[in-house]
């Protein structure tokens, strides 16, 4: 973290000069990745180098598999770091996107230093939603130290949740069924 700017600029460096370079971040590339950053050090500068964007699976999507279909119907992610954008205009998001009864996919919801972020948005939610609503984390997925929990908009605080946790806040019509957290797509069972 922190270190993109100058890891950007050093691929783009090495790919003027000829190198074939790969960029690696994780999940996907344009999902809160660094494709965006490559193509836009590469215009800045008036570089016409070969990119390719190689998709991946974004952290949500992840996430949403080791819980169930969270994600069946309409969906926004939002990250909640003010590193590169401002809390007001994250606060504005999170309230749009919970009045609009979306699922949401919160990333980078909370670190050592910032934690009142996630609980603002927690009241944020709750304000759109009963505390029943259930609530999906899933922290490193796929990885040695992944984590799963299903929680509801009530008690989500109280599990553990990191930087490498993805929270996924339900909407009004999902559901926690047999252990699994699904969003309906509105078929007649």
């Amino acid at each position: 973290m922190t270190q993109e700017i100058e890891r950007c600029r050093a691929a783009v460096a090495r790919a003027e000069k000829g190198a074939v370079v790969s960029l690696v971040s994780s999940g996907d590339a344009g999902v809160y990745g660094m494709a965006g950053l490559a193509l836009g050090l590469a215009a800045a500068e008036g570089l016409r180098i070969p990119i390719e964007i190689v998709p991946g699976v974004s952290a949500a999507h992840a996430a949403a598999a080791r819980l169930g279909a969270p994600l069946a119907l309409d969906y926004a992610s939002i990250s909640l770091s003010d590193l590169l954008v401002s809390w007001e205009t994250i606060r504005q998001r999170l309230e749009a996107v919970a009045a609009a009864d979306l699922v949401t996919a919160l990333y980078n919801p909370k670190s050592t230093k910032r934690i009142h972020q996630i609980e603002e948005a927690a009241v944020i939610f709750r304000r759109h939603r009963p505390d029943e609503t259930p609530v999906g984390l899933a922290t490193a997925v796929s990885s040695a130290e992944e984590r799963i929990a299903l929680s509801t908009l009530g008690r989500f605080l109280d599990e553990e949740i990191t930087m490498r946790t993805v929270v996924i806040i339900g909407n009004r019509s999902s559901q926690s069924l047999n252990g699994w957290f699904v969003t309906p797509r509105g078929y007649a069972l």
